[in-house]
């Protein structure tokens, strides 16, 4: 898997970790306009290959009055927007059958959520699609268990797979990242590490998963500093608000200066 098989991506030549950032659900056009075009900025200045993320629907809710979107289509057109406006590729996540062939009209890769990656159907689905898939390791499973995962995606005729590293539950309602992972996992498949929903806190009595946001930069440069080929971060500009995962996400304003850091960290890696 080549990061220039994505289309619209930039700065694949700068020997950096890529990077897939936006906000956890697409809320509205305008709030992904301002989270992309920030983002953007930052990514071209310190030379990052950029993805946006965002959710075109949320499936895996604690309660049934949670938000799950705004519609599918409004959301999926609102990242071909994003997509088209700001020439950058998207990403989104899957959650049944049929929209792997949905999404795929829409979106430049197409993410297999953590508690599904285990579904046999759904992961050939993604595959057929031809687009490159983002495996996100279940956090009931070992480093070890995502060569399967991957395997069929290989055997579905598609060869363009990542593995993301969401954190592995610890207890009922806390997060580990268990470094040792990343090299197994690279194996396999480049792999990224999901910075934010490492940190979530889930199972909480509110139905309303919590997070350690204040922990970021410490799990991202541990990543950095482990090899790994990409880094998952969801942001926004008013997370309080945020109508998903707004516990553990990154303040839009705190981006810059976590990349910067990061690429730093990159470049001395680099030259061991």
């Amino acid at each position: 898997m080549n990061l220039q098989d994505i289309p619209k991506i930039k700065h694949t030549n700068s020997n950096n970790f890529f990077l897939l950032c936006g906000p956890c659900a697409i809320e509205g056009e305008d709030m992904a306009l301002r989270i992309a075009e920030k983002v953007i900025t930052i990514t071209n200045k310190l030379e990052i290959p950029y993805i946006f993320k965002g959710s075109f629907k949320k499936a895996n809710r604690s309660r049934v009055d949670s938000f799950t979107g705004i519609g599918d289509e409004k959301a999926l057109n609102i990242l071909k927007k994003v997509s088209e406006t700001f020439d950058v590729p998207t990403v989104t996540d899957i959650h049944e059958i049929s929209d792997a062939q949905l999404a795929a009209q829409y979106v430049d890769v197409l993410q297999i959520p953590a508690f599904l990656v285990r579904q046999t159907d759904l992961v050939v689905a993604a595959a057929e699609t031809g687009k490159v898939i983002n495996l996100k390791k279940g956090q009931f499973m070992s480093p070890e268990a995502m060569k399967h995962a991957v395997q069929k995606v290989y055997d579905s005729g598609n060869n363009k797979a990542w593995i993301t590293d969401r954190g592995t539950m610890f207890g009922y309602q806390d997060m580990i990242v268990d470094f040792r992972g990343i090299p197994t996992m690279r194996q396999y498949a480049p792999t990224v590490l999901d910075v934010t929903h490492s940190l979530q806190q889930p199972n909480q009595s509110t139905g309303v998963t919590g997070g350690r946001p204040d922990m970021i930069e410490t799990i991202a440069r541990a990543g950095i500093v482990n090899n790994v080929d990409g880094l998952f971060i969801e942001t926004h500009f008013d997370p309080a608000n945020a109508k998903s995962d707004g516990a553990n996400m990154l303040h839009l304003d705190n981006l810059e200066k976590l990349l910067t850091n990061l690429v730093a960290i990159r470049k001395v890696v680099n030259t061991l």
